[in-house]
C-alpha cells in the first residue's frame, strides 16, 4: 500500500508557527498536484493549499497571507509553512498527492492544535 509520509504537526500558541512536510514514495509516478487539506472538529475536510508541478499555487481564503506551500519535485516533497496560527486552524492536516496515472493519495494525517 502506497503511503505518504507526513511530519511536523503539534501544539502551538496562537500567533505561532509550524511547518508540515510530506514525502511521496518513488512508486507514485506522474505526480501533478501536491497539497494539503484539513479537517477540523465537526467539520468537513477542506482544501488548504495546493501546488502544481509548474509552480502554480492555490490557497483557501482563510489562510492566504499566513500559510505558504512549497514543493521540491526532485525530492518529491511538499511543505506547508504556517505562520500567525489561529485557534480556528486547529485540525488534522492531510497531505494529498495526485498522479496523472493512478489517481490521488492521502497521508495519514497530522494533528495541529492552536491554543488561545
Amino acid at each position: 500500500q502506497v503511503q505518504l509520509v507526513e511530519s511536523g504537526g503539534g501544539l502551538v500558541q496562537a500567533g505561532g508557527s509550524l511547518k508540515l512536510s510530506c514525502a511521496a514514495p518513488i512508486s507514485i509516478l506522474g505526480i501533478s498536484v501536491m497539497g494539503w487539506y484539513r479537517q477540523g472538529p465537526g467539520k468537513q475536510r477542506e482544501l488548504v493549499a495546493t501546488s502544481t508541478t509548474g509552480g502554480i499555487t492555490n490557497y483557501a481564503d482563510s489562510v492566504k497571507g499566513r500559510f505558504t506551500i512549497s514543493r521540491d519535485n526532485t525530492k518529491r516533497t511538499v511543505h506547508l509553512q504556517m505562520n500567525s496560527l489561529k485557534p480556528e486552524d486547529t485540525a488534522v492536516y492531510y497531505c494529498n498527492v495526485r498522479s496523472i496515472y493512478s489517481g490521488q493519495y492521502w497521508g495519514q494525517g497530522t494533528q495541529v492544535t492552536v491554543t488561545s
